[in-house]
């Protein structure tokens, strides 16, 4: 692979990692959201209507953020019914072939999600219900995770590339 390309896979790498390792700590602040609400409503009687809302937006920010390092650990389901007994050539040539497929639908999540945030901004756009949050934030913590997302199966495309053209896999 030319430097450039190993560059920007060792770098794209390091910031998947580093933005999973940070999301996986999300579950700590959506349990003790959902706790706070259990105790205020369990002891105190005073139940909140965000907790809930909240809560999901925070998971949805977890699993978002942590796409790219889901696919470093290889923690994404695959179809195995012939790719374990293939050699590791013939995987990395189908790994291509459906890392080209994975970044063409990244891309167009990509373009709905920006086009997503600009109408959250532009209209100031408000979840529908009785706390009516506003959506924006969600949105952009959306479309950032399918950037690393996009930026991780790029590199693993580049990865697969090296691989079936017989090169060591990084």
């Amino acid at each position: 692979m030319p430097k450039a390309i190993e560059a920007f896979v060792r770098y794209t790498d390091a910031t998947s990692t580093a933005v999973g390792k940070f999301s996986q700590y999300l579950v700590f602040v959506m349990m003790g959201i959902l706790l706070f609400e259990s105790v205020s409503r369990t002891l105190f009687n005073r139940p909140h209507i965000w907790v809930v809302e909240l809560a999901e937006f925070v998971m949805a920010a977890y699993y978002l953020l942590g796409g790219g390092y889901s696919m470093i650990l290889d923690g994404h389901v695959r179809m195995d019914l012939l790719y374990g007994r293939w050699r590791s050539r013939t995987r990395a040539v189908m790994d291509v072939i459906t890392g080209t497929v994975l970044i063409f639908y990244l891309s167009i999540l990509l373009y709905g999600a920006i086009s997503s945030v600009e109408y959250a901004l532009r209209y100031k756009q408000v979840n529908y219900t009785s706390w009516a949050p506003p959506l924006a934030p969600i949105k952009i913590v959306m479309t950032i995770g399918i950037v690393l997302m996009l930026l991780q199966a790029i590199a693993f495309f580049f990865k697969d590339l090296a691989a079936a053209r017989g090169e060591s896999k990084q």
